[in-house]
């Protein structure tokens, strides 16, 4: 039996879990992250968790205390956490020129690579595509039907 690979989550994701208010996104959001944690398999990296910060205090519908923030935070960093080098943002300037994306989404895909993760949950980037080593999962996409 082999054992599962880690899997990156990008910020929106970790939003969409947090904020109650974004609906079937947050309860999506919120099976995806809470399946990770049971499976110990979650990986972020510190960018993620300032984006997070910001994004719940600020930017929600339904803004979060800073003390309710920072605890989500701090259970959060018990994941595996990038914590990303200069030589990794240097990497994440290569990325972005190769895959023509944002910085911020190669800074995400260089983190996951460097925690060998070969899937990224997010909705930022292309469905089901490939950058590297690493395939975009887009956990609020319906699951395509099965033939019966």
């Amino acid at each position: 039996m082999s054992a599962e690979a880690p899997v990156f989550v990008d910020t929106n994701v970790l939003v969409y879990a947090f904020d109650r208010s974004a609906g079937e996104r947050h309860d999506t959001a919120a099976r995806s992250v809470e399946s990770l944690w049971l499976r110990r398999l979650g990986c972020i990296s510190v960018q993620v968790l300032q984006e997070l910060h910001v994004t719940l205090t600020r930017k929600v519908a339904r803004t979060l205390a800073v003390s309710e923030s920072r605890t989500i935070v701090a259970d959060l960093a018990a994941w595996v956490v990038h914590a990303p080098t200069p030589d990794d943002v240097i990497a994440a300037v290569d990325a972005q020129s190769a895959f023509q994306v944002s910085f911020r989404d190669a800074m995400a895909l260089t983190s996951a690579a460097r925690l060998g993760c070969d899937v990224l949950l997010s909705e930022d980037l292309q469905h089901g595509r490939t950058y590297g080593t690493v395939t975009v999962v887009n956990p609020f996409l319906p699951a395509p039907a099965t033939a019966s």
